[in-house]
């Protein structure tokens, strides 16, 4: 079992930027494909983006595509998730979660929210305008 906690959200204006963190625990972290999602007052759950066990590939929602960069650094259990240009329509709350990297079928389902297995708790991106 992996043990994830989000930091790093907060109020920004418009255009501004903000490094959201996912710190893990429990678990070896390399061994987890990492995504993130977010879910926008009153709608639901919707992807982000995602990268692989290594990083090597990234996958993104056309919506964040140009402005928001994921990452990670297995070396400290962390994934990054560094969010530029932000938009108001950017307001939600930001989850990222992780599913065991055996999955065969990630490559296909990686947006699907009942791909992974654990989540953090979320961490709240107000973008003003």
């Amino acid at each position: 079992q992996v043990q994830l906690v989000e930091s790093g959200g907060g109020l920004v204006q418009a255009g501004g930027s903000l490094r959201l963190s996912c710190a893990a625990s429990g678990r070896t972290f390399d061994n987890y494909n990492m995504g993130w999602f977010r879910q926008p007052p009153g709608k639901e759950r919707e992807f982000v983006a995602a990268n692989t066990y290594s990083g090597g590939t990234t996958y993104y929602a056309d919506s964040v595509k140009g402005r928001f960069t994921i990452s990670r650094d297995n070396a400290k259990n962390t994934a990054y998730l560094q969010m530029n240009s932000l938009k108001p329509e950017d307001t939600a709350v930001y989850y990222c979660a992780a599913v065991r990297r055996f999955r065969s079928d990630y490559s296909t389902r990686y947006y699907s929210p009942p791909m992974y297995d654990y989540w953090g708790q979320g961490t709240q991106v107000t973008v003003s305008s």
